[in-house]
């Protein structure tokens, strides 16, 4: 666990995507990760118009992806691959629009502790077998219950320490950026259902700055303020963080960048954590609500918040952060001066 505090976040290795002439991009992100003590590689975007037809797997006929969503998971698949490659035991995946918490390691570390509590056998390991928390976990089975009792964060059950990453022995995926994410399905035959409730995590926005792109948004409709929910990946939106363990960097080739590519980069990452789509079930993918990475928003022109979809001809007069409180970019001016009167973008009123 102690790695978490380390400079690659208990990862191997940190990779931020990007294109290179998005040089902007690249200078933000590179003072905000010296500014958190972070170490990242940048990996190179990819443009749609470059990735020849005979380069994209299909099954059956149908229309070539647009040159924003191809470029993009090619570059995605391009990062999976120098996982295999390098043998990587795991790396986080950024975009270079991402920004997170002064916090971040401790907002990592509760995900950790998390984590082992939805994955990790209970101990003591001498019952017979492997007894987890979640009885519906690794996958749940015929007669298994459609809902299972939420675990308190702050009474997490004892399981056995992991010894293969922080984060547990068993994982394949890490979805910790993202723009919405539903709670596990009652009517899922392929993800887990267990999940953990953390009450009162000074991290989490009031509610009312809090937003997705799934609705309902349970977490907002049903949780009081500063509630923040860990638990597995169902219909994920946005690659805009997540970790790759090598197993699941390997099975992210063989079920992404190798079977038909007919949907965004985000959509095949969903049917890849849910089964779904000729996918393989039973993959391993853990997220939490609200993300821990979101997208910057800079002051200037809205077209160039974007090299994949079109914002607008507007002007955005202040920068701003989704859901991030004490967000890195926008207190850069705090760090580098050494103090601690920080910014919190959404405050209680």
């Amino acid at each position: 666990m102690r790695d978490i505090r380390n400079s690659t976040l208990g990862f191997a290795k940190i990779f931020v995507i990007g294109l290179p002439s998005r040089t902007d991009r690249r200078d933000t992100i590179a003072l905000q990760a010296a500014l958190s003590d972070i170490q990242i590689e940048f990996v190179d975007g990819v443009q749609g118009k470059d990735v020849p037809d005979k380069a994209i797997p299909s099954s059956y006929e149908h229309d070539r992806l647009p040159d924003g969503p191809l470029g993009c998971w090619r570059a995605h698949m391009n990062v999976a691959r120098e996982i295999v490659q390098r043998n990587l035991s795991s790396a986080l995946i950024l975009e270079d629009d991402a920004d997170w918490d002064l916090r971040i390691r401790d907002q990592l570390y509760d995900f950790a502790r998390s984590s082992h509590a939805l994955t990790q056998p209970l101990t003591p390991r001498s019952r017979p077998g492997r007894v987890y928390a979640d009885p519906t976990y690794p996958m749940p089975f015929d007669d298994s219950p459609q809902s299972v009792p939420e675990l308190d964060f702050y009474s997490l059950p004892a399981t056995v320490p992991p010894t293969a990453s922080p984060y547990g022995d068993d994982w394949d995926l890490l979805w910790l950026g993202h723009c919405g994410m539903h709670f596990p399905f009652a009517h899922s035959k392929t993800i887990p259902k267990g999940r953990v409730i953390r009450a009162n995590d000074e991290t989490v926005a009031p509610k009312h700055h809090l937003w997705t792109f799934n609705t309902p948004f349970t977490l907002k409709d049903n949780y009081p303020d500063h509630t923040r929910a860990y638990h597995h990946v169902q219909e994920g939106v946005c690659t805009l963080g997540y970790a790759l363990s090598q197993r699941g960097a390997r099975a992210l080739l063989h079920e992404v960048a190798l079977k038909d590519v007919d949907a965004a980069v985000d959509i095949l990452l969903r049917w890849f954590c849910e089964g779904e789509q000729g996918r393989k079930a039973g993959r391993q993918c853990l997220t939490t609500q609200p993300a821990l990475f979101q997208h910057h928003r800079p002051a200037g022109p809205m077209k160039s918040q974007s090299d994949i979809g079109n914002h607008g001809d507007g002007y955005r007069e202040k920068a701003m952060t989704d859901m991030v409180r004490w967000s890195v970019r926008l207190n850069a001016d705090a760090l580098m001066e050494g103090r601690t009167d920080f910014v919190d973008q959404f405050p209680d009123t």
